[in-house]
């Protein structure tokens, strides 16, 4: 039997879906036939990303106010997308931030929000999904965002190469446990692209040497995630789980 990578009929939850990676994932997924809720803290972009999501061709669009730190939060987002989805399938877990600096000179503070955000939010997050799943029988599929700095490391990024490498190791992790209940979990490693976390950062010198270390000489273009994207959202992945599958031109080779 031959599959298409398409999303017709899927319900997905994409979150830190605002901007970047997010914003993507959730065009992607509207053009391929999906029905998209977005979620983020930052709901006022995510009601001109919802319209824009219509256009596209997604059958539905919502928007969803959500605090990946807040484990209220979390568990009112996940009704609210079965409530006006009818249904939930895929849960992709975007949401990321980074604080930049030498790990000697970070406080306690500056690591605890890298960590609940970017492991303690995307272990929340899938947790409440798999409950939902578990509970009503249903199949699932979760697609978490990690980065190669979760395989390799740095200079001033110790905290989120921390988090990523977490995120990674939780991939596999719950990918055995979940397995039993039909749920896939899977990652994309993206190398470096350009995003709101490390805007300009790539027309600096440090930007430049980091360019040249990767063997493609170039970063990535968000279009570089799409087929990725699409494998482990539709079923041309439903023999994968547990994999966690790099983007980066080759970097993580260098």
């Amino acid at each position: 039997m031959t599959f298409k990578a398409d999303l017709a009929g899927r319900k997905i939850l994409i979150t830190g879906a605002s901007s970047g990676l997010g914003a993507h994932f959730a065009r992607v997924a509207a053009r391929n036939g999906g029905s998209v809720a977005v979620a983020a803290r930052r709901t006022d972009r995510l009601e001109e990303l919802v319209a824009e999501l219509g256009e596209l061709g997604a059958p539905q669009a919502v928007a969803i106010g959500l605090d990946v730190g807040d484990g209220a939060s979390i568990h009112a987002c996940v009704a609210d997308v079965v409530a006006q989805l009818g249904g939930l399938d895929i849960l992709v877990n975007n949401a990321g931030i980074a604080r930049s600096g030498l790990a000697i000179d970070q406080t306690a503070e500056d690591f605890d929000a890298v960590m609940s955000v970017n492991l303690r939010g995307v272990w929340l997050m899938a947790i409440a999904t798999s409950r939902h799943w578990r509970d009503t029988g249903t199949p699932g599929n979760i697609i978490n965002i990690a980065s190669i700095l979760g395989e390799r490391v740095s200079l001033g990024t110790a905290s989120y190469c921390v988090s990523k490498a977490g995120v990674v190791q939780m991939t596999k992790a719950l990918a055995l446990e979940f397995a039993r209940n039909n749920i896939r979990v899977n990652a994309i490693e993206p190398g470096y692209f350009e995003t709101e976390i490390n805007e300009g950062y790539f027309e600096t010198d440090a930007g430049k040497a980091t360019i040249r270390q990767i063997p493609m000489r170039r970063i990535g273009r968000f279009e570089d995630l799409d087929g990725p994207f699409l494998l482990l959202a539709s079923d041309a992945s439903r023999f994968m789980t547990g994999a966690a599958v790099p983007v980066d031109g080759g970097h993580l080779l260098a």
